[in-house]
């Protein structure tokens, strides 16, 4: 039976990479008197580097006005990601970062179902913070039952560590949950650890190809089509009708084992 709804973050609960993550980037440059600027087609291109420290040292290797030297870029790497991270806890504090379609409801809906939650992530405890206290204040972190966070998993998507550390945390088998993603990282992490997995499709990656998840929507409001030959469109009345329907949906589609 399901046990337990396993959350991705950036992207699936809001589009934080759009208008938080780069939004903040661009005015972390700023602040640090650098002329750089990433636009939206910039930054989804950027998003296949796992990592904000990582992605802003594979941006400064194609500058000419980056630092020459290894040590250089990686101390301003550092300096750079941590602006970052207090201007995009300002950003959702003042709620430019809106939270997508459906998840409040579905967060809601697993409380009144005894269905326990979790928070598999590869961004830092801190961005997770500022975001899920816009919804449920301080005591926020009462609602999920792990939350495993970049701190917590070095190995970032594609990589499964993040999910493996979640699942022993939960002490439960992968059989007995399901995680809720949003790019083409998270959804091969999830499923090299055994997890059946239903995307909701994000600004960034609405056209990528998603191969082993079992499910997609465009959000947690709208219909869910299932992988396989003869798998039924589902279109529920409510998002708790999802959480009935997709446990039984999801058993039958094709297993994804690590």
């Amino acid at each position: 039976m399901l046990r337990a709804l396993i959350w991705d973050v950036d992207g699936t609960i809001a589009e934080t990479e759009r208008d938080g993550h780069r939004v903040a980037f661009n005015r972390a440059f700023e602040a640090h008197g650098l002329p750089w600027q990433w636009d939206v087609a910039t930054y989804g291109e950027l998003l296949r580097v796992a990592g904000g420290r990582e992605r802003l040292l594979h941006d400064m290797a194609g500058r000419a006005d980056a630092p020459s030297s290894d040590g250089a870029r990686v101390d301003l790497a550092r300096r750079l990601h941590e602006t970052k991270n207090v201007l995009y806890a300002a950003l959702v504090e003042a709620n430019d970062v809106a939270w997508r379609p459906g998840v409040r409801r579905l967060m809601d809906a697993c409380v009144d179902e005894g269905i326990v939650q979790a928070i598999a992530t590869t961004t830092s405890r801190a961005n997770v913070d500022a975001l899920m206290r816009t919804a449920f204040g301080n005591a926020w972190p009462q609602r999920f039952a792990a939350i495993v966070c970049a701190e917590d998993a070095p190995a970032k998507k594609p990589d499964p560590l993040v999910y493996r550390i979640v699942l022993a945390r939960l002490g439960l088998d992968a059989s007995e949950t399901i995680a809720i993603e949003d790019s083409p990282n998270g959804v091969p992490a999830a499923c090299a650890a055994g997890i059946t997995t239903l995307v909701t499709r994000s600004d960034y990656f609405r056209e990528a190809d998603f191969a082993g998840a079992a499910a997609r929507c465009e959000d947690l409001e709208s219909a869910l089509t299932w992988s396989g030959g003869n798998a039924p469109r589902v279109d529920p009345a409510t998002l708790r009708d999802v959480l009935r329907t997709s446990l039984e949906q999801m058993r039958r589609a094709p297993r994804h084992d690590p």
